[in-house]
């Protein structure tokens, strides 16, 4: 017999089937998460049973270990610190070489502009320049010989001795680039009979080197200075050298001093002396302007006695630029000597500039040490230097051939 359902009965039955389905799918559900979250556990577990933690690591580091990798550390960072001083030194080093070579290269450029600078300034004040020096003549050393109108005689007795005439002067001059010449002026009225005196004595020797400059013992300070100013713009020489005509002078002898300081730049070489300044009127050396000095009795600057003295090219380029403002005192040496204070030179005080005469100057040459020059310093040079020049020379001279023997280049 068929069963009869109703349809309330039908859908309780499918309800509860779908309920038991329901409750089957979300079981399933949370055991997968539950396993999932398990698997994840279990292998951070394993992981951190196979990796001691760091602390642990440098736990089981020897303490003897660590403390010599920091002393490693610290003589590593030593060392390179002083890889980077010994360095940095070594660069200071190249650069102050290479900041020296400059200077010194543009030292020379310098002086080579302020030379051609001083030649252009001193031609057009004064100095008496033949047409034919369109350009410097080379040479080594110039040698002024400081004479005057009447000092004729004590010119021949210098002819007559050490200074070369004629033919031997002019091949001294090519050969050796010596240079000598007497400078003087001009008396008080161009053209007089002093003046045509020179011109025919310059006419017979060739030996005069003419200042436009009006003489006088009073103006010594200002020939000296234009007899400098007007050299360099006619012989571009390495030194300049000024000498009275009563001194005896070996000319071998003052090349091969002079040459000791060829490299040197601003070289002032005499006998250096600080003699008194004298505050009282009338008597010789009275220097007027003696309160600059300070209290009187005091002593001056050192300065190279006058007799002699030389300069290198730098300095004597120097006074033809400042010519206009250098201050003149009443002594020349002293005008000289102060032209050079405050300023970078350096003075030598050779003594074989300044040797008395016989027997002082004999003795020295029988001892090896020729002089330079020698004079009497009571009379500011030889004294009688014409009846003695002669004898003088032959007692203290060089011998002949000691300046043509000499390995001067020029």
């Amino acid at each position: 017999m068929a069963s009869i359902f109703w349809p309330s009965q039908l859908n309780g039955e499918n309800n509860k089937k779908t309920r038991g389905k329901s409750v089957s799918v979300k079981l399933i559900f949370v055991l997968c998460i539950a396993s999932f979250l398990s698997g994840s556990l279990f292998t951070l577990q394993t992981r951190s049973s196979r990796r001691p933690a760091d602390h642990q690591v440098i736990a089981t580091i020897n303490p003897a270990h660590l403390e010599n990798i920091e002393k490693s550390t610290q003589e590593c960072d030593h060392k390179k610190r002083k890889l980077v001083e010994k360095n940095s030194v070594d660069v200071m080093g190249e650069v102050i070489k290479t900041q020296e070579a400059i200077h010194r290269s543009l030292d020379k450029t310098i002086s080579t502009l302020e030379m051609e600078l001083a030649a252009s300034r001193a031609s057009q004040m004064g100095g008496q320049v033949a047409s034919n020096h369109s350009r410097l003549q080379k040479a080594f050393v110039v040698i002024g010989i400081n004479t005057a109108f009447s000092s004729r005689k004590r010119r021949d007795s210098l002819r007559e001795t050490w200074m070369p005439k004629g033919e031997k002067l002019e091949k001294m001059e090519k050969e050796k680039g010596i240079v000598i010449r007497f400078v003087i002026g001009h008396s008080s009225k161009p053209g007089g009979v002093l003046d045509r005196a020179i011109d025919a004595e310059n006419a017979e020797h060739g030996d005069f080197f003419r200042l436009n400059h009006v003489e006088g013992y009073h103006e010594l300070s200002t020939k000296t200075r234009l007899y400098f100013s007007t050299a360099i713009s006619i012989w571009d020489a390495e030194f300049y050298v000024k000498v009275d005509d009563d001194v005896h002078l070996n000319l071998g002898t003052l090349v091969s001093t002079l040459s000791k300081y060829r490299s040197k730049p601003r070289i002032y070489i005499g006998c250096m002396k600080s003699g008194p300044v004298l505050a009282q009127k009338g008597v010789r050396y009275h220097e007027p302007e003696y309160w600059k000095f300070g209290e009187e009795g005091n002593k001056y600057f050192r300065h190279a006695t006058g007799q002699i003295y030389g300069i290198s090219k730098d300095l004597a380029t120097y006074i033809s630029i400042n010519s206009g403002i250098l201050h003149r005192y009443a002594n020349e040496d002293v005008s000289m000597g102060s032209w050079f204070i405050g300023l970078e030179v350096q003075h030598v005080d050779e003594r074989s500039m300044c040797c008395g005469t016989p027997p002082d100057c004999e003795w020295k040459k029988q001892s090896g040490n020729m002089c330079v020059a020698s004079f009497d310093w009571p009379c500011s040079g030889i004294c009688k230097s014409v009846e003695r020049m002669k004898a003088v020379h032959n007692a203290c001279g060089e011998v002949e051939g000691a300046l043509w023997d000499s390995n001067l280049h020029f």
